[in-house]
């Protein structure tokens, strides 16, 4: 039998690859797809599918970077194109880039109206950028166009709860629910900051880091000018109420770094300073200060778990808010401690419950049972002050600073 003669035409060639990639693509085997793209751009360089497809992988992969350029590439090689534009819209909101995304996945939208993950994703970049008004008819228009879509149905919960709007909230995210696995998890994170079902004793990974990497690009400016945050100055001001000296002198961890805010405040005290956290994005802003010694992106109990007797100084600016139990990260906290060495955290202020989960979806947490807890641990306090951590809707956030130390 005579065999298919195969393409000379290089185009051809690489269109064949490019449809073989797709397809190792929609199965998941991003790597083998990887491949293949890149086989077509060798036939040929400036092939706009291919530069797209090579984008939307490095996107999957983390590799923000790649994504941004490849996806602003095959833009400019066909602007009017909805599928270039939704890919380069979506990299930018992944990135943070909160502004040009919302610009470009609107003529995404204008030129595919149909394009539900593209409304999608322009209604969470107008919610992050805190234009819900604006957000809202197209978080609506997703899930009008896949009512099963319990990732629509999150993300339109989202919305209205920052929109004031309980109770609808809540029906979209027991929607979610459909979905199992990361989405379902963050659909009951959710419910139980609007008071529906019990508050896990912390939040899915998956939540902080998106959080946090969309975060990232505008956290400083947002943090310490809108919302007045002064977290680190103030736990560094009561570290040397506390007595310790600023000598250069200890191995210290600011655990849950962030873009290294924390660790401009606590470099003083450092020896060596590590920096742990979830979020990547994050962690590329704090290594652009060349402040850190180290860097990890970690879960921080699993991180300081691994790390005992590593370290004379532990300290955590705003960042156990993010967690409801607090035993198991004090109790790691004091694995990882030196004896003599000390815990230097903030928490945000409740009172009777051991913790609780507000609608900001973050935990307060009694200090009472905090100190409790800590001496449960051999942590004993030194300091502890009430203070103000920042502003929120115009109201202030009450705060408790505490520092402990090692038996």
């Amino acid at each position: 039998m005579q065999q298919p003669s195969t393409p000379q035409d290089p185009r051809q060639r690489a269109m064949a690859f490019v449809r073989e990639g797709a397809a190792r693509h929609g199965i998941g085997d991003i790597q083998g797809a990887l491949a293949l793209y890149r086989r077509a751009l060798e036939l040929v360089p400036d092939e706009p599918n291919a530069t797209n497809l090579v984008g939307i992988a490095a996107r999957q992969l983390g590799d923000m970077e790649t994504a941004l350029v490849l996806s602003a590439r095959a833009v400019a090689m066909d602007p009017e194109s909805p599928i270039f534009l939704a890919a380069h819209g979506a990299t930018l909101a992944e990135a943070g880039h909160l502004e040009q995304a919302v610009t470009v996945l609107g003529k995404a939208v204008g030129k595919r109206p149909g394009d539900a993950v593209s409304h999608r994703n322009l209604g969470q970049a107008l919610c992050a950028l805190g234009r819900v008004g604006e957000a809202m008819p197209h978080l609506r228009e997703a899930v009008a166009l896949v009512p099963q879509d319990a990732e629509a149905q999150l993300a339109l919960a989202h919305g209205l709860r920052e929109a004031g709007a309980t109770r609808p909230a809540a029906e979209a995210a027991r929607r979610a629910l459909s979905a199992g696995g990361d989405v379902a998890a963050q659909a009951r994170f959710l419910l139980a900051s609007l008071g529906e079902g019990k508050a896990p004793p912390k939040p899915p990974a998956a939540y902080v880091r998106n959080l946090f990497d969309t975060y990232a690009p505008r956290f400083e400016a947002e943090l310490t000018g809108t919302l007045g945050y002064r977290t680190p100055e103030a736990l560094t001001a009561l570290l040397r109420e506390a007595g310790l000296v600023p000598e250069a002198a200890l191995d210290v961890l600011d655990a849950g770094c962030g873009t290294g805010l924390s660790g401009e405040a606590l470099r003083p005290w450092a020896r060596r300073m590590a920096g742990v956290d979830l979020s990547p994005r994050m962690l590329d802003a704090a290594r652009r200060r060349g402040i850190y010694d180290a860097l990890e992106e970690a879960e921080l109990v699993e991180f300081l778990i691994a790390h005992r007797g590593a370290y004379d100084l532990v300290a955590a600016a705003d960042v156990l808010n993010y967690l409801g139990d607090l035993a198991p990260a004090l109790n790691a906290m004091a694995a990882a401690l030196r004896p003599g060495g000390h815990a230097a955290f903030s928490v945000e202020t409740g009172q009777g419950a051991p913790f609780a989960l507000g609608e900001g979806m973050r935990y307060r947490h009694d200090p009472a049972h905090v100190l409790t807890l800590a001496e449960a641990t051999r942590l004993r306090v030194v300091e502890l002050q009430d203070v103000t951590l920042r502003e929120e809707r115009g109201a202030p956030v009450a705060g408790t600073l505490l520092v402990l130390r090692r038996d």
